[in-house]
């Protein structure tokens, strides 16, 4: 008896002190980017965002930069139809060529010829310059930083015994930027607000402290990799590319005086400054023209600031702090810290450059956790349009890659971590695109192939373009021909579903798009020796070397499309047994599945990239395109097909540790999944390594910028999110009708908490564990039903008599639940 009641005690004990943790040692660190000296460039400036208006910050004293940001700012308008009628004509030849002769070269040749137009490019809004007049040139005590646990920049310095702060937010409930500037001392700001753009533009005097720039976009860009004498055409014949744009700037004071013209805002003599920047364009959805057809910019713009306006400093922080703590305090993640942690006293540039050279810095490694996830809340937010590849922040008219939705990893990438890091909500926008470029994708499919569904290739942009990009021949098949962009964008309709148990949004929105990318790949897949295959057929990005020595890249039933058709048609088959509908289809689908190319274990034990045991041209390239199978597939797990595991392991191995920002990130998530927690913390230790500020050389690897930005190089801001996707992964899997708790925890995080993380099956996560085994821990259940968990040691269930079995994976416990209930827990 007493036996029991002590039990009791201690597991109400254990339940106790999990709630009370954040307030203790595993608390919820200061959570903040801080640097002693302003930023020389921009990845050493500091972003904000939401979702909509982003801005980077410099933090000069006299001269203060601002780039500024707005997400549907891009060139162009709605994709042109059937751009290229001689596809499928190719597309049959190039078949021939691949199945009657294995002439890979002239299928290459023939796959340029299928080729339609390039993508669109986004936009920087303008720069925002401030030159504050200081009667002495010198200034101490220098100090800036972004608090990223209440999305807030702030530069604080000293001129002449006064104390100077600016304050900046992006406020998502009030849909404007705010600056907040004050003096220690009354009537000690004197300074100037001007602003400079790229694009065509006109400056505006709205009224004696407000002024407007007034612009257009072009009407294309080439992207930055084509060398040409007249990259930007600003009209076109048409007269429907091309959109409007404006940006208004309102100061208000407190002491002083304000006046304005054309070159800007000045402020004489005041103690305390607001600034309200707002903007809007004329973009009115994905095919709809901005020019004849576009929303009334300037009404947007006026709406905004007007509404704002009414809404001091303080009104204005309180409601913007409520909204992003909504999202960002969901999820707390700490690990035990060394007693003297010297690196966290150091400036974020000098302790991420002491991070690879000194003792352990735990919450270095959180606070880009939680980096991340900011970057996440600031750049994708319901009802906008998704993360690009720079989330929102870009300074160049023809940005890396044209800054768009690059597909064939990249965009994905961007939402892997979405659901499991407990923001639901931000994945929306990506949702909504995947919605547009089914429409569009399905001319894609009619016209260039003949086929039923809708397709997708390496690249898109906000007008939701899906036709393989090369300007009817200029592109390289190696990555402008991939065709496997539908069945990948709609593995993340199924993840949402997976997460959130809305069948409603299942039945509606999630199957129906599916289902046709499902039709898609039936169609476009080929019997030949007694499979199904798809050509032609490329592994992204990568060259192999074929069978007469020579280098090629289009062939055959390469691993990444059939594992991502695998993907596809399993993600359907649940789809369709979840509603209990589409019988037929359903079977179908099963017959497809069982006809695809297998996998296969080459002459090394690696995975096969190709349809045949080929070597690579580069054996250590970026991509490792054939372990989508691994993740962010989950066809192979060592717990269930443990000598395809291998094989993937062994593919690594080849591949090698080195890589690009994002390409790092991946392999975070790929070690995780093989249940290697060491090697993934190596891949998180590699990610955060101080890169420099210029150069694109990809051989010199990726790491981060001083800002934490990832460095591909240069910036993309898919490494940030795919590390973090990784990280999770590290502390939870899901993907096998289970919660597999601490899969892959390295000896470097062997004590630790984290509450607030998603699971498949809508289930909330939390725990906290020491030498890498869970003290306690609590599983919420949103929607009920059977919850299987995998531990490494065995564990009780207050008030449940859990059934639990022992296996080479650790123990699986498994309970029912019921929708609204919370479950706690307690390690052995």
């Amino acid at each position: 008896m007493r036996y029991i009641l002590n039990t009791i005690v201690l597991k109400r004990l254990f339940t106790f002190l999990f709630i009370l943790m954040p307030f203790f040692g595993f608390g919820q660190n200061k959570l903040k980017l801080w640097y002693k000296k302003p930023a020389k460039v921009w990845t050493e400036a500091l972003p904000v965002g939401n979702g909509r208006l982003g801005a980077m910050i410099f933090g000069g004293v006299k001269q203060e930069l601002i780039q500024l940001n707005e997400s549907t700012l891009w060139t162009g308008g709605p994709v042109l139809k059937n751009v290229n009628p001689n596809a499928y004509a190719n597309l049959l030849l190039a078949r021939e060529a691949l199945f009657k002769n294995e002439d890979y070269a002239k299928a290459s040749e023939y796959a340029k010829k299928m080729q339609g137009y390039y993508t669109e490019s986004y936009l920087p809004l303008g720069d925002l310059k401030i030159s504050q007049d200081f009667k002495d040139t010198s200034s101490s005590n220098y100090y800036r930083d972004l608090d990223i646990k209440n999305a807030i920049a702030t530069t604080r310095f000293t001129v002449a015994g006064t104390e100077y702060t600016r304050q900046m937010i992006s406020s998502a409930p009030d849909q404007v930027m705010v600056i907040h500037f004050t003096a220690s001392k009354p009537g000690q700001l004197n300074f100037k607000l001007s602003t400079a753009c790229l694009l065509k533009h006109q400056n505006e005097v709205i009224s004696n402290s407000e002024i407007a720039i007034k612009g257009k976009a072009p009407a294309h860009i080439q992207p930055n990799y084509i060398r040409t004498k007249t990259p930007i055409t600003w009209d076109d014949s048409t007269g429907r590319r091309g959109m409007r744009f404006e940006l208004l700037l309102k100061a208000v004071n407190n002491g002083g005086t304000i006046s304005s013209d054309t070159s800007g805002i000045s402020v004489k003599n005041a103690t305390e400054v607001t600034v309200y920047l707002s903007a809007a364009t004329s973009f009115n959805g994905f095919d709809k023209s901005p020019v004849t057809q576009g929303k009334d910019e300037i009404k947007l713009a006026s709406g905004y600031l007007e509404k704002a306006l009414l809404k001091d400093w303080s009104k204005i922080l309180s409601r913007h702090y409520i909204d992003y703590h909504h999202y960002f305090n969901r999820v707390n993640f700490s690990l035990k810290t060394p007693a003297v942690n010297t690196n966290a006293k150091l400036p974020t540039e000098e302790r991420l450059a002491a991070y690879s050279v000194t003792s352990p810095d735990p919450e270095l490694e959180t606070l880009y956790f939680q980096y991340s996830r900011y970057l996440l809340i600031s750049s994708s937010r319901p009802g906008g349009v998704p993360a690009n590849l720079q989330g929102i922040w870009n300074k160049e008219m023809r940005p890396p890659w044209s800054s768009n939705y690059t597909t064939n990893i990249n965009v994905q990438m961007n939402y892997w971590p979405a659901e499991v890091a407990n923001l639901s909500e931000m994945h929306l926008p990506f949702i909504d695109y995947i919605k547009n470029a089914s429409v569009t994708g399905k001319e894609t499919a009619t016209n260039f192939y003949h086929t039923r569904g809708w397709a997708v290739h390496h690249n898109s942009d906000i007008w939701a373009i899906s036709n393989p990009v090369g300007d009817l021949g200029g592109g390289t098949p190696t990555w402008a021909n991939w065709s496997m962009g539908s069945p990948w964008l709609s593995q993340h309709l199924w993840w949402h579903y997976q997460f959130t148990k809305d069948k409603r949004y299942l039945a509606k929105t999630a199957y129906p798009i599916m289902k046709s990318a499902a039709q898609f790949c039936m169609d476009w897949l080929v019997p030949y020796n007694g499979h199904l295959v798809t050509a032609p057929s490329v592994s992204p990005e990568n060259v192999f070397i074929d069978d007469k020595g020579e280098k090629n890249s289009v062939s055959i039933a390469t691993t990444m499309d059939m594992a991502i058709i695998w993907d596809l048609f399993t993600g359907v088959i649940d789809a369709s047994n979840e509603l209990e509908t589409d019988k037929s289809f359903r079977d179908s689908i099963i017959l497809y599945r069982k006809k695809l190319y297998p996998l296969h274990i080459g002459k090394k034990g690696n995975l096969q990239e190709w349809y045949k045991d080929w070597e690579d041209e580069d054996p250590h390239h970026r991509h490792v395109s054939h372990l989508f199978t691994v993740f962010p597939g989950h066809e192979i797990s060592p717990i269930e097909t443990p000598e395809l595991a291998t094989a993937a392991k062994k593919s690594l191995e080849l591949r090698g540790d080195a890589g690009t920002g994002w390409s790092l990130a991946w392999k975070i998530n790929f070690w995780a999944r093989l249940l290697d927690g060491n090697h993934a913390y190596k891949m998180i230790h590699d990610i955060l390594k101080l890169t420099g500020t210029s150069g694109t050389n990809f051989s010199n690897g990726g790491g981060s910028y001083a800002n934490l930005f990832d460095a591909h190089p240069p910036f993309q801001i898919d490494g940030n999110f795919g590390a973090l996707s990784g990280m999770c992964e590290m502390l939870l899997q899901t993907q096998s009708n289970e919660l597999n708790l601490l899969p892959a925890i390295p000896d470097e995080w062997s004590e630790g908490q984290v509450s607030g993380l998603r699971g498949r099956g809508d289930f909330e996560v939390s725990m906290n564990w020491k030498r890498k085994k869970i003290v306690t821990a609590s599983i919420y259940s949103g929607s009920g039903g059977l919850c299987r968990l995998r531990t490494t040691a065995p564990i009780s269930i207050t008030g449940i008599n859990a059934k639990t079995v022992k296996t080479k994976y650790g123990y699986v416990t498994s309970f029912a639940t019921k929708k609204g209930m919370k479950y706690n827990i307690v390690g052995s």
